[in-house]
């Protein structure tokens, strides 16, 4: 196989994570015709289509399902590759500045900062707990922890830690006079409570049996710039929020709050790691990202953490 078809391989990857072309190209710095030129360059060579497109979506087909799957491997190889080789640049030391989400940081990121503090004596962390996407160069900061595909300046690398699930929920005390919702129609009867970051507004897509993603369309009289707010606002009763199941899951396993529409599909929320394109990755950001990386795999599989 030679290297460009494996370029084309990642960012076919990255297009099916992503759910369009313009999102895969901007993640990568590129145009939205670059990415579907790769796809089709892929879809030329193996003689198949990989993706079935529509206005809405894109959908894989069983070769593109097949092509996904190999091409994972492929980058855990890569990436595996990366940091076996890195590996040797260097002991962790000095201050590591990080940015990450007021909700995921508290919940998610913190034991891993206790753990990377014990492990290597000569660090220290300073966080920032925020839902803005600040420039990482001007605020000065070394890595940024962000849930969603955009990356808002060119120059920098992402990888993804985990995948979290997408929850619509609400506190039972919302539904205390009100119909709960049985159809993706419904909702637009109900308050729905919505993420918004410097003028940009989160949008819902929820996919019904058919395969088809559709936008719900509700009354939104609150929006929040924190994903700990919103979920404040559902445990007070104020509507419906989308939030990833790492923030509720508590919630929901101690009746808190629950599932709304639990048997239609709301996607999966990537958790990335953001950081400067460096030739050479310094030391106390890559054993961050490292130790980050399998804590939340602990987390997807229940498994404790050490």
């Amino acid at each position: 196989m030679n290297g460009s078809r494996v370029n084309d391989i990642l960012l076919f990857l990255l297009v099916v994570e992503t759910g369009s072309f313009v999102a895969a190209g901007k993640t990568l710095g590129l145009s939205r015709s670059t990415a579907g030129k790769a796809v089709a360059r892929l879809e030329e060579s193996y003689g198949t289509r990989l993706l079935n497109r529509s206005a809405r979506a894109l959908d894989l087909t069983e070769a593109g399902k097949q092509l996904y799957a190999h091409g994972q491997n492929l980058r855990a190889v890569i990436e595996a590759t990366d940091r076996s080789l890195e590996s040797h640049s260097g002991v962790p030391r000095g201050v590591l500045r990080i940015t990450a989400p007021d909700a995921i940081g508290r919940r998610l990121i913190l034991p891993t900062v206790r753990k990377y503090l014990q492990t290597w004596p000569d660090t220290k962390i300073e966080m920032s707990f925020s839902d803005r996407i600040d420039s990482l160069i001007e605020k000065g900061f070394d890595l940024a922890i962000r849930v969603g595909v955009d990356v808002p300046d060119l120059g920098f690398v992402t990888r993804t830690l985990l995948r979290d699930e997408a929850i619509l929920c609400a506190a039972p005390t919302y539904f205390a006079d009100r119909t709960r919702p049985q159809t993706v129609e419904h909702l637009t009867l109900h308050n729905l409570l919505q993420f918004t970051s410097e003028g940009e507004r989160q949008g819902w897509y929820i996919r019904q049996n058919d395969g088809t993603r559709v936008r719900v369309h509700g009354q939104v009289r609150l929006r929040l710039d924190s994903a700990e707010a919103l979920r404040a606002a559902a445990l007070d009763g104020l509507g419906i929020a989308l939030l990833p199941q790492t923030v509720v899951g508590v919630d929901l396993t101690e009746g808190r709050l629950e599932r709304v529409l639990p048997d239609h599909s709301i996607g999966q929320v990537p958790i990335l790691a953001l950081y400067p394109h460096k030739r050479l990755l310094d030391a106390k950001v890559r054993n961050f990202i490292d130790l980050l990386s399998e804590d939340l795999k602990e987390v997807q599989t229940g498994s404790p953490s050490q």
